[in-house]
């Protein structure tokens, strides 16, 4: 079910309604029920497999916390953890290391006798397989009391809003949530209908419409101009950045409504200064799960500063993996991994250079060619991303090689937007997506500030309802209505 469909407007009334009308003890099993439908409403059988990780961790959380000896808690940690990545390799990655093995075959002569399995990937695998992991983990290490009520411990991994595309919750933060009485509060329940009204905005309004530009530029790049390939490629980088952190503020408002606490998932990206703080504000509940459970346990920040480069590039290239079975995430997540090496070796010097031409003096000047340096830098690594394969990311970004003279001859022609240069774009549509995405960034601008939601229920009734209409009428009347899924669930 799409967060951006009626059905699910009709399901979260529905839901929200009765979740308050029912007495406390009956709460629990009418959220799992409306979290099973919910995903159930996708593909029906891969609730199986849901099924099955949740029993076989939920009784490993208990026998981990019955255990005295470490030797035997480690036992059934790693049976948890065997059962949860099986499970991912198989889905997610049977076929992309078999076809490897396949292709590394093939050019010493060799037949791969291994077939391919004819395989849907389950929605949100990625993101429950870790959330599930996540709670064995803080059992071992003893900052987690194993859950024994059953019902409560499944919705830790179903609860409907966070359940295909995260955030990715901790069972420190969440579980005890399912327990508590949740009595309906009015500021949240303002606060979170704002969250999914924004959510709504930055999905329908802005990603979606700008989806209409990057999906044909990317599908067939050697259509495109340079020009276009740099338009769409930066396009890209907010559409993807307002579907995914569209899904998370519809999720985080959902569960605010009932009085859930989910963590910020997003905090303002683009206005990062470098790639290592971009990873700090983008899509913070995966960026923490791999400091934690991988990037520390490597030695974190206790190694020599060689090792810790090597453990970086190791954590971004997993995390690259873990976004999808294809090399073009890997060499995604292996690009940050660069970014953020090559900008900690460098930094003395960048700050000395800067100190000597007297950048330093101006900061807002210096500020800002920092935020557009690591923009820039993101933006390349998106076109790994989204691009069909790593042969039309190299294309890309080798036909990008003309913007300079396609640049001198729109100059020389005085038409700064020549439809040769962009195709079949629209100028009014890239004109009207500019709009929103400059609205977007002035409303970040003043998060910077202080909170929005404060702001807003400052204001007299009158305004606050006008800005409420104001959305209602943007989402309704520019939003794209066409059941276009959230990108990050494919993964």
């Amino acid at each position: 079910m799409l967060f951006n469909s009626f059905a699910f407007a009709i399901f979260f009334i529905v839901v929200t309604l009765l979740y308050f009308l029912l007495p406390h003890k009956s709460r629990w099993w009418w959220l799992l029920a409306a979290s099973c439908f919910f995903y159930m409403f996708f593909k029906p059988e891969f609730i199986l497999i849901l099924a099955f990780t949740i029993v076989i961790d939920y009784y490993a959380g208990i026998l981990i916390a019955q255990q005295t000896e470490k030797s035997r808690k480690r036992r059934y940690l790693i049976m948890s953890l065997i059962a949860n990545i099986g499970i991912l390799a198989v889905f997610k990655y049977y076929n992309f290391i078999n076809g490897n093995i396949t292709g590394l075959a093939t050019l010493v002569g060799m037949k791969n006798p291994i077939p391919y399995l004819d395989m849907v990937l389950p929605i949100g695998l990625s993101f429950h397989t870790f959330q599930a992991m996540s709670y064995t983990i803080e059992v071992y290490r003893g900052k987690q009391q194993a859950e024994r009520h059953f019902g409560i411990y499944s919705l830790y991994v179903m609860f409907y809003p966070q359940l295909v595309a995260g955030p990715i919750e901790r069972p420190q933060n969440m579980l005890h949530q399912f327990h508590e009485r949740h009595k309906f509060n009015y500021p949240d329940f303002a606060s979170g209908m704002r969250l999914i009204g924004w959510g709504l905005f930055k999905k329908v309004v802005i990603a979606d419409r700008l989806a209409g530009i990057t999906d044909p530029i990317f599908t067939n790049p050697q259509q495109y101009s340079a020009v276009a390939l740099l338009m769409g490629s930066i396009f890209f980088s907010f559409q993807i950045f307002c579907d995914f952190s569209g899904y998370s503020d519809i999720a985080i408002g959902t569960g605010r409504v009932m009085g859930f606490k989910l963590m910020r998932n997003f905090d303002r990206p683009y206005s990062a200064g470098s790639v290592d703080e971009f990873w700090k504000r983008w899509h913070i509940s995966l960026s923490t799960w791999f400091k934690d459970y991988l990037y520390i346990p490597l030695g974190g920040n206790r190694v020599s500063v060689s090792r810790r480069y090597v453990n970086l590039v190791i954590v971004f290239m997993l995390s690259g993996l873990w976004h999808g079975a294809n090399w073009t995430f890997i060499i995604w997540g292996a690009l940050h991994s660069m970014f953020v090496v090559v900008g900690g070796i460098t930094r003395d010097a960048r700050n000395k250079i800067t100190r000597v031409i007297g950048l330093d003096k101006i900061g807002w000047l210096n500020a800002n060619i920092e935020k557009l340096t690591t923009f820039l830098l993101v933006s390349v690594a998106w076109v790994f991303f989204r691009a069909n394969g790593v042969g039309k990311a190299l294309s890309i970004f080798k036909r990008m090689g003309g913007i300079f003279t396609e640049l001198a001859a729109i100059g020389k022609d005085g038409k700064l937007l020549a439809g040769k240069y962009l195709a079949n774009v629209q100028v009014s549509t890239i004109m009207w997506s500019i709009v929103c995405i400059g609205f977007m960034e002035t409303v970040h601008y003043v998060q910077g500030k202080g909170s929005i939601n404060a702001l807003i229920s400052r204001q007299p009734l009158a305004v606050r309802w006008a800005v409420y209409y104001f959305f209602a009428f943007c989402i309704l009347y520019f939003g794209v209505f066409e059941k276009r899924e959230f990108i990050y669930f494919q993964f």
